[in-house]
């Protein structure tokens, strides 16, 4: 079986065209080549197909074999995959994911990805490892939990994001994104993601970071995220009621799995 990895920020996927037709148990897949130690290792799978609303689709998968809804890096990705292999002639595209369809931008070493609008909610306190939290959940097609920190670094986010990531509070789970205001500019942010654990990076993260940080008056429009495996641009247009995304999506290399009956 063939396949790609590619990554954006360090954030790694295994890429495979599933244009013509996609392996059986892609869950359970999923975790087989996720797994560092065992196989090609990544955060997950993302898998792409024909789609009837836009030019393709994204199916992704947590590297726990649980399918998500979207990731901006992983869309990234998918679009450099597509642009790469001459699949699509334009320099735009449409995807469609589990959040809806999504319009890609080839900018040359840079991907613009229209995320779609946030919705953001008031605080939710949450009791965790002796003391409370309280989060602001923002939906970006998937499911976030931002928390405004003066230190991510400083956190156990190995202990933190697993019992945020599924507390009571939050009965589909979530993305636990720990965040602190550099600057109304600048943001810097770890995240722990809903099935995979702590990241470098995560798009989807980034967006909603941002758009708690200017919802509690705490950031500009426009920021530079700043995460573990490199810098993302954030713009929420207000006007149009969008999230813009943009960043690079790197191939690593390419191989053949071995599928063991």
């Amino acid at each position: 079986m063939k396949f790609v990895k590619m990554h954006g920020l360090g954030n790694d996927y295994v890429i495979l065209n599933c244009l013509n037709g996609a392996p059986e148990h892609l869950p359970s897949l999923a975790a087989e080549l996720s797994d560092r130690h065992f196989g090609p290792g990544a955060d997950g799978l993302i898998c792409l197909l024909p789609s009837e609303r836009g030019e393709f689709r994204m199916r992704i998968f947590n590297a726990d074999g649980s399918e998500g809804e979207m990731c901006g890096n992983g869309i990234r990705c998918l679009g450099r995959y597509i642009w790469d292999r001459g699949l699509s002639a334009g320099r735009a595209l449409e995807i469609e994911t589990g959040a809806g369809l999504r319009r890609l931008e080839d900018l040359g070493e840079m991907i613009r990805v229209d995320m779609g609008p946030p919705e953001v909610s008031p605080p939710v306190p949450a009791a965790a490892l002796g003391r409370q939290w309280s989060l602001i959940p923002v939906s970006m097609g998937n499911p976030h939990g931002v928390l405004f920190v003066e230190e991510p670094g400083a956190l156990d986010l190995s202990a933190l994001g697993p019992a945020l990531e599924r507390h009571p509070a939050f009965p589909g789970g979530i993305n636990v994104e720990a965040v602190s205001v550099a600057a109304p500019d600048r943001l810097r942010m770890r995240v722990w993601e809903r099935g995979s654990g702590e990241t470098l990076a995560c798009g989807t993260g980034a967006c909603a970071a941002l758009a708690a940080a200017v919802s509690a008056g705490l950031a500009e429009e426009r920021a530079w995220v700043e995460l573990p495996g490199g810098t993302l641009e954030v713009h929420w247009d207000r006007a149009e009621g969008t999230i813009l995304l943009t960043g690079p999506a790197v191939t690593v290399y390419e191989g053949d799995y071995l599928l063991l009956e």
